[in-house]
């Protein structure tokens, strides 16, 4: 292996620093020190809404101090994340920090959090080191990253181009190389859409897997954790924090299953292009492909947008009025809906997701585009965007499978498996980034 450099962020992978921080080549105070200094360079400086460089150089210090031992990953005793730079969207807890949830509104009325999230809890315990805490789009509840708060998080390779939300800083931090890796939620695209666009890897988890305490929801039917990260040979040590505690045995996949047809009449042909390319790769390591043109999937934008917009306005009750105009009134349309109506949604959720799981019995794998698109321009009109993407994204929500992103030339596909099978999931995406890499050196 090539030394590591820890002044190269753009390259940084987990697999080629944590060997380096093993070997003692490099120190994590370093890679901290590098991180801090790459910090909110995209064009209006807000990859992160909350920073405490003492603090992170003292949590860098408290990392180096967690003693050696035998075996784990890399050989030192200490998890795969001990010693990475990594960052945390602004929906969970940090001890001493606000957590904003977005909007200056919640970041006023919470104050500063005396107690870490379960989920900050386990990086910290992992010796993961914490950036800061990144921007997002407000109350996670879009897919652009525009903010009449924080600002619009625009990509850092790209100032004419939105980063895509709601995980906006979350995407911008690893693009940047302010973070090796960094964590997004999903409820409906959020790790999703802003990966694909921004060029990364990323992994949506199971949900239900992972402990939201003292996290904020959107839509509790639906808000999953997980990573944006580069190298999707990576993928596999990012199964934790959210992995059960018993091992997960691992399932080769055998055949996957591809949309096509009329469902991507309105996708970019370049993204069409790269989802070809990578059904001929899957067929290339032995996979069976199946073309298939799911008419039934129409009703899922629909089922999830009238549930996450009811559950939304359950969680913020009584402050509508105090977001923007465009979400004030997605959450007042989702407080008139009725229990009937509800309850007529959770019967159709229901009976989809089992027809989904029927798939995944039959396929392993689905895979399709993570959105229609390759770029969200600044200074255009978004307002239809949401409901444009948002029929790529609902049909694994709905199912709440996990979902790695696979970056392409064009755009970035989303692969998904059965629920539960998050670990063969991440096993095979790094299959496919090992791949990649054999046959760019032939």
């Amino acid at each position: 292996m090539a030394p590591v450099s820890p002044m190269n962020p753009l390259s940084w992978t987990i697999r080629d620093l944590r060997p380096a921080l093993a070997s003692g080549t490099i120190q994590v105070s370093a890679l901290a020190e590098t991180a801090l200094a790459h910090s909110n360079q995209n064009a209006g400086r807000n990859t992160y809404i909350w920073m405490d460089v003492a603090w992170t150089r003292a949590e860098a210090a408290r990392a180096q101090a967690m003693p050696r031992g035998n075996d784990a990953p890399f050989g030192d005793g200490r998890p795969a994340l001990w010693g990475m730079p990594i960052s945390v969207k602004d929906l969970f807890d940090l001890a001493g920090s606000p957590t904003s949830c977005g909007v200056h509104f919640y970041r006023d009325v919470n104050g500063i959090a005396t107690r870490d999230s379960w989920l900050v809890e386990q990086l910290r315990a992992a010796g993961a080191v914490i950036i800061g805490k990144t921007h997002l789009h407000p109350l996670a509840f879009g897919i652009t990253g525009e903010n009449p708060d924080y600002g619009d998080c625009v990509q850092p390779d790209d100032p004419g181009a939105f980063t895509g939300g709601s995980s906006s800083g979350a995407a911008a931090s690893v693009q940047e190389g302010s973070a090796v890796a960094a964590i997004g939620t999903d409820t409906g695209g959020s790790i999703r859409v802003p990966a694909a666009l921004c060029g990364l890897a990323a992994y949506r988890a199971t949900f239900g897997r992972g402990d939201w305490r003292g996290g904020a929801h959107l839509a509790e039917s639906f808000d999953t954790m997980g990573w944006f990260f580069r190298d999707l040979e990576d993928a596999p040590l990012l199964a934790a924090p959210f992995a059960p505690s018993a091992p997960t045995q691992i399932t080769r996949f055998t055949r996957f299953a591809f949309v096509d047809g009329s469902f991507l009449n309105d996708c970019d042909p370049q993204i069409v292009d790269s989802l070809r390319g990578l059904v001929r790769m899957l067929q290339a390591l032995g996979l069976e492909a199946l073309p298939i043109d799911p008419a039934w999937w129409a009703d899922a934008a629909e089922i999830f947008l009238r549930l996450q917009c009811w559950e939304a306005a359950q969680v913020h009750a009584g402050n509508f009025d105090h977001f923007e105009p465009v979400i004030r009134d997605r959450l007042r349309w989702g407080a008139s809906l009725t229990s009937d109506e509800i309850a007529s949604l959770r019967r159709r959720h229901s009976a989809f997701r089992i027809r989904m799981e029927e798939i995944f019995a039959t396929h392993d794998l689905i895979l399709l585009p993570s959105a229609s698109v390759t770029r969200l321009a600044v200074g255009v009109d978004h307002s239809q965007t949401r409901s444009r993407l948002l029929r790529y994204r609902a049909p694994f929500s709905l199912a709440g499978v996990p979902t790695v992103v696979i970056p392409c030339a064009h755009g970035g596909m989303q692969l998904a498996a059965a629920r539960g099978r998050d670990e063969s999931l991440l096993q095979f995406a790094a299959q496919i980034g090992a791949q990649r890499k054999t046959a760019a050196h032939r």
